[in-house]
């Protein structure tokens, strides 16, 4: 909602301003300039993105558009969940939680949690190194750096569609410049005309360039930070259940260590210690 209301205000601030400075919006209707700028930068895109990015980029548009993917609920239910699997593990043994880890489909512990098993990404991260833990194999810090490197890679993945987009907002302006160029080059050719047609043909041309950086700062450019944000917002939640697990490994008492995990959240979506404690007492 947030996206749609930025582009109101872009849209009422350019075009409100153009007509109450007295200007004809059908001028501004260049359908050929926007076939040109647009379809080049449809195959700009095409060209410099694998398949599975171009997908990937069309699934976070869609997603971005629909709000944020994790919200303090989902935080609460994260934590929790690994409350009780700490508390599990502590009170009866590592091998204890090796049955909900292995199909967390078929655990009831899991199963209390929907927000958390309708995140596959989450749901594999927790089930895989709890699976490593439960294993005895490796040390906390061999652990931390492992966790370390698959968190990293997730960032820059969730981050490629935003940086491809933002490609695009970048190459905008010039294909708008383009587009003004080939509006000259028109122009050029009916020099022997009446001035009224050369001066459309003029702001036909000018029209491309407007298009260009329009298109490029006021919506793609925008769009593509959005999805950068989103993609760092969706990897949190990966470092706040990363934190209170290494936690438990050191030994922590799972009450504390869900607090070391609360602690790496933003500001605006942490729980207070009263919120979540009441919240794990709840389930």
């Amino acid at each position: 909602m947030a996206i749609l209301i930025g582009y109101f205000i872009v849209c009422a601030s350019v075009f409100g301003g153009y007509v109450l400075s007295h200007g004809d919006l059908a001028t501004l209707w260049q359908p050929f300039e926007l076939l040109i700028i647009g379809g080049a930068a449809l195959g700009n895109f095409v060209v410099a993105n694998p398949p599975h990015l171009m997908k990937s980029v069309g699934r976070s548009i869609m997603a971005v558009f629909g709000g944020k993917k994790h919200n303090q609920e989902t935080y609460m239910d994260l934590l929790a969940l690994l409350y009780e699997l700490f508390n599990k593990a502590r009170r009866n043994g590592l091998m204890a939680i090796e049955e909900d880890v292995e199909d967390p489909s078929a655990s009831e512990l899991f199963l209390r949690y929907p927000r958390i098993t309708m995140d596959q990404q989450l749901l594999d991260f927790i089930c895989d190194y709890l699976r490593i833990i439960s294993s005895g194999n490796l040390s906390a810090f061999e652990l931390e750096t492992l966790m370390d490197q698959d968190i990293e890679t997730s960032l820059e993945e969730a981050e490629l569609p935003g940086q491809a987009l933002g490609k695009i907002a970048d190459a905008l302006p010039g294909f708008g410049i383009v587009a003004a160029v080939m509006g000259i080059v028109i122009t050029m050719k009916s020099l022997g005309g009446p001035p009224e047609e050369l001066g459309l043909h003029v702001a036909a041309a000018l029209v491309g360039t407007f298009l260009g950086v329009l298109l490029a700062y006021g919506f793609v450019a925008p769009l593509s930070t959005s999805m950068e944000h989103r993609a760092r917002e969706s990897i949190k939640v990966l470092e706040c259940a990363k934190t209170a697990m290494l936690a438990t490994v050191n030994g922590i008492p799972p009450q504390l260590a869900v607090e070391f995990g609360r602690k790496t959240l933003y500001s605006n979506e942490r729980p207070t210690f009263a919120e979540l404690e009441e919240h794990i007492r709840g389930r």
